[in-house]
């Protein structure tokens, strides 16, 4: 078993553990299993890091066994530079995710673990998989754990939440099971998504594919007008579950156009540039528009994901280095700063039991430290140099300036938006004197809140002060993808 396959299923098999043997009088010890089998995952990622060479564009960490022999499905596994930091993310985000549910739940504790440890590994096999079956398997996949944490802890209206989230994905993802249908016939008889860049296609085809993809894919982002799902999941989901839909879940989509709709399809995708330059565009504005009148503060940070996220999808469709590497940097700097958002969140939700700003005022007064930590996110979330939110926007922004100052000026005027709905929640919530009973009685944050804000705080940080590890892995993976993209197939 080599190291992508550990990373895959340690999570996956401590879950299946803690669903075995744990039970409503052992709560102690499934939270404490729990958190060793996130923390052994995630250092099982870490030698991926050593291990990684710069320099090539090739699959690294490659394992292949014969799957479904009779229709030539393999478990192939590998990651380049565009995937590898995703793994990481994943493994990382579990951790804190653990940490951050230790005394939230209390009923069904060691499933609530055991279905974010096997949803951390079902979102890593995404990530590392070269097969085409074996990807839409996982990607699947995932959405069975999250139906359940969305469907048991979430809110009053979580049945209505589950359902719609799962009923949007996976009807998105039935013309992507199509596609790869066609591509398997086109390849003769192959999953191999590697062979499936390399197939000529005709425009036509190219067209059809693109928009196959596109139905799970920008549903999966979310992009605009695909994007209503989100905020009705994020307001009802737990705590944890709102951090890793945001932090990872989100980030599958943006993932399968850079594996599958850009070089599958690079004429259809030069083609069709306009319409996702012009859909990332209005989820910049118009849906930064939107988060700003909103009262809850979950929905705010949903429609700014969905404003983020456009960042992402505009990046990769303007076709220059600065642009898709801006992308992912930012898929990894969101996966940080909105899950530290959504747990601040949960942190004055716990206390509270309310999302409106308007239950709020003041908390900076009977919550100093969380208050300093809550500041630090939304900097963040503004965009404020030095932190990871800085580092992917403006590459975008200057990427999109590079292709069209048009669009690039839309794009950079949108910030004011952030920083807009951000800081006016900010200022709601926590500054002035304290509003009412509910805020006066808050106590700070305890040592197991500080330890989980604390995780995220040093990694914005680092990525805002020191992108460079970051983009040198994925320099060279994207420069090739760039290169076969402007390569017509039809010539």
């Amino acid at each position: 078993m080599g190291m992508l396959s550990l990373a895959i299923w340690t999570p996956i098999a401590f879950g299946l553990v803690l669903l075995a043997l744990g039970r409503d009088d052992q709560v102690r010890a499934v939270r404490w299993l729990a958190l060793v089998g996130a923390v052994i995952s995630f250092l099982l990622t870490l030698p991926l890091y050593s291990g990684f060479k710069l320099g090539t564009a090739a699959m690294q960490f490659v394992e292949y066994q014969p799957w479904i022999e009779r229709f030539n499905v393999n478990y192939h596994l590998g990651v380049d530079g565009i995937s590898f930091w995703f793994v990481l993310l994943t493994a990382f985000i579990n951790v804190v995710v653990v940490i951050a549910g230790w005394e939230v739940i209390t009923r069904k504790v060691n499933q609530y673990m055991a279905a974010f440890l096997i949803l951390s590994g079902l979102m890593i096999g995404v990530f590392s998989a070269l097969d085409g079956l074996l990807f839409y398997v996982f990607f699947e996949a995932t959405l069975i754990p999250m139906y359940l944490i969305i469907g048991i802890w979430g809110g009053p209206n979580k049945i209505y939440a589950a359902f719609k989230f799962f009923l949007y994905t996976l009807l998105g993802s039935l013309l992507t099971l199509v596609a790869l249908i066609y591509l398997y016939i086109q390849s003769n008889g192959s999953f191999d998504i590697a062979a499936w860049h390399a197939l000529p296609l005709s425009q036509a085809a190219q067209t059809g594919l693109f928009f196959a993809f596109f139905a799970a894919f920008a549903v999966k982002v979310p992009m605009f007008p695909v994007h209503t799902w989100l905020p009705d999941v994020h307001v009802e989901a737990p705590t944890g579950g709102s951090a890793v839909l945001a932090a990872i879940m989100l980030k599958l989509g943006a993932y399968g156009f850079l594996r599958f709709s850009l070089p599958i399809a690079p004429d259809a995708a030069h083609e069709w540039a306009w319409l996702m330059i012009t859909l990332s565009l209005i989820a910049v504005v118009y849906v930064g528009l939107v988060a700003l009148v909103q009262q809850d503060m979950k929905k705010l940070v949903a429609y700014s994901s969905v404003a983020h996220m456009g960042f992402v999808t505009l990046g990769f469709f303007i076709f220059n280095d600065l642009g898709v590497s801006g992308g992912i940097v930012q898929m990894i700097a969101h996966g940080f700063v909105s899950g530290a958002m959504f747990l601040s969140i949960g942190v004055l939700y716990d206390r509270v039991h309310s999302r409106e700003i308007a239950s709020y005022g003041g908390v900076v007064n009977t919550m100093p430290k969380f208050a300093s930590f809550s500041l630090f996110f939304a900097m963040a979330n503004c965009g404020l140099p030095g932190t990871a939110g800085f580092v992917g926007e403006w590459m975008v922004i200057l990427g999109a300036v590079k292709f069209n100052f048009w669009i690039g000026f839309v794009a950079a005027s949108a910030l004011i938006f952030g920083a807009a709905y951000t800081l006016w929640m900010f200022k709601r919530v926590y500054l002035g004197s304290v509003s009412n009973d509910d805020v006066k009685g808050l106590s700070d944050i305890n040592g197991r809140e500080f330890v989980m804000l604390g995780l995220l705080a040093v990694a914005v940080l680092y990525m805002g002060v020191n992108p460079k590890p970051f983009t040198d892995v994925m320099d060279t993976s994207v420069a090739e993808l760039l290169r076969h993209v402007a390569v017509s197939k039809l010539n």
